[in-house]
């Protein structure tokens, strides 16, 4: 077991689903998995294992917000061997033609955050998702018949910005949504040389003001599982 992971070796896939809440990954490994096992509870971050079309793949929550996630992506790299991530998580749309419950594939990840500035202080990092993880879930999409849209995102760290413009310069350089987690994701599987995506649900919408409520959030959003899966 690592620090904050209690998995004994062998028990987490190779191929890992990453929602943010603890109980949306026990809802994707109860709704999507057959033979499920709860391989952690520390701090409540549960983490699932079980398989679907008969390939072993596990579930971990990584909690809001970057430094969090980065302690799991991390542990799971590191300890556990773990060589695909998919993040399954929630955004706010920056963009009008995005709505409630619209899908959208990360290309690459801007960020607000200065974790990045600690390991490039002389420049800025763009990171961006695994190619041939994209490619595939592009794929995977017109297979199962999902509409989406594509581009780069904005990881942030803070969840209440101060002020309502706080938003604008993205949404006029045409990134499509917000979240809290990718760009730490695409950024740690780059330096360890893993295949990382994030595939996203929009659940509220910072420019209708429109959102979805916490049950919603945490039990549906089916769509985007399904296209994770379809990566394995």
């Amino acid at each position: 077991m690592s620090l904050h992971i209690g998995a004994k070796p062998g028990e987490i896939a190779d191929f890992v689903l990453m929602p943010g809440d603890p109980l949306r990954a026990e809802w994707i490994a109860q709704t999507f998995l057959e033979d499920v096992t709860c391989y952690n509870r520390i701090r409540g971050m549960l983490g699932f294992t079980g398989t679907y079309q008969g390939k072993k793949v596990s579930v971990q929550g990584s909690g809001m917000g970057i430094p969090s996630a980065l302690i799991y992506y991390n542990e799971l790299i590191r300890d556990y061997g773990v060589k695909t991530i998919i993040r399954v998580g929630t955004a706010g749309a920056l963009q009008p033609d995005l709505g409630l419950r619209d899908l959208v594939i990360a290309v690459s990840a801007s960020t607000t955050s200065s974790i990045l500035q600690e390991v490039f202080p002389q420049g800025i990092f763009a990171p961006t998702a695994d190619f041939r993880l994209l490619e595939k879930a592009i794929g995977g999409a017109s297979a199962l018949g999902l509409s989406f849209h594509a581009g780069n995102i904005l990881s942030t760290d803070t969840f209440y910005p101060e002020s309502d413009p706080a938003y604008q310069a993205w949404t006029d350089y045409g990134v499509l949504c917000v979240e809290m987690e990718t760009a730490g994701l695409y950024s740690l599987a780059s330096r360890h040389r893993v295949r990382a995506l994030s595939i996203l649900t929009i659940s509220d919408s910072l420019i209708s003001g429109e959102r979805t409520s916490a049950t919603q959030r945490e039990r549906s959003f089916s769509e985007m599982v399904s296209l994770a899966l379809y990566c394995r």
